[in-house]
């Protein structure tokens, strides 16, 4: 608990949350010029100084990516959010809909499996009688 108080009160280099999001200062940087993230804050020299929100909303947008939500509809969830709470309607629908996607590819992928097992048990028994 004490390393979240301590994040939450400190801000991180790009490289920092980098490192955190497990993504590249590229990304993070990609993420903030298309408006995904709104614009992170600056220290006076410029550089972006990232906080516990704006790392929460990173993991969050990268999970969308990584279950396969296409970036224009990951750009349509955060502009919903930054619309304000009248959204969260809209917003709902829109994880609903993902997540309909997401459990649909993983039955795909669960009854694929199942025929790569059986193929991988085929081969096993042949092996086995040679």
């Amino acid at each position: 608990m004490a390393a979240v108080t301590e994040l939450a009160e400190r801000e991180l280099s790009i490289a920092e949350a980098a490192e955190i999001s497990r993504l590249s200062a590229h990304t993070l940087r990609y993420y903030e010029r298309v408006g995904l993230l709104e614009p992170v804050r600056r220290n006076g020299s410029g550089h972006r100084r990232y906080r516990e929100a704006d790392l929460e909303r990173i993991t969050f947008l990268a999970r969308l990516r990584a279950t396969g939500m296409p970036i224009r509809e990951v750009r349509r969830y955060a502009e919903l959010m930054q619309a304000g709470e009248d959204t969260n309607a809209a917003r709902l629908a829109l994880l609903e809909g993902h997540r309909n996607a997401v459990l649909a590819g993983l039955e795909t992928t669960a009854k694929n499996l199942e025929l790569i097992e059986w193929k991988i048990n085929f081969y096993r028994e042949r092996v086995a009688q040679q």
